[in-house]
């Protein structure tokens, strides 16, 4: 088994891919008040909100334990709906020399799908594929998209 590896999930939403994508891509301090149980709190540290090259910090929770990450925006394609966030710091840090997530939300008559991408490399063969943070981005996008479609 190799240390460069790729994870990719989809599900379907019923908010439309422009306010998903625009949560992720201009508000992403908005989702701590969406769901609070896996986000506390979303900063920017520095640049602006969508802005690439920004950095922001985010804090969750998975699985009852507390997590940091620092990601810096890689890129935003408007046309697409996606955004890449580069994790530069921070838990993710001690398991893989590199993480990248893209979140990107495709329209599907009136729902959206929504699919992730993880990209990494493992520091070593014993380090697990991130299958949980698959899992807990599935579950936030499912949160907001209960959120965007009481709204």
């Amino acid at each position: 088994m190799g240390l460069i590896g790729k994870l990719q999930a989809e599900t379907l939403i019923m908010a439309s891919a422009d306010k998903f994508h625009e949560i992720f891509w201009c508000r992403p301090h908005h989702i701590s008040n969406v769901c609070p149980a896996k986000i506390q709190k979303v900063k920017l540290h520095e640049g602006e909100w969508g802005t690439p090259g920004s950095v922001i910090q985010w804090h969750y929770n998975i699985d009852g334990n507390d997590h940091v990450a620092k990601e810096i925006i890689e890129a935003v394609d408007e046309e697409n709906k996606s955004v890449t966030f580069k994790v530069i710091e921070g838990d993710l840090m001690k398991e893989y020399k590199s993480f990248r997530i893209i979140v990107q939300a495709i329209p599907k008559g009136d729902a959206t799908f929504v699919h992730w991408t993880l990209e990494y490399e493992k520091l070593n063969k014993d380090i697990p594929a991130p299958i949980k943070i698959l899992g807990f981005v599935v579950h936030v996008s499912e949160d907001i998209d209960d959120h965007l479609v009481q709204a």
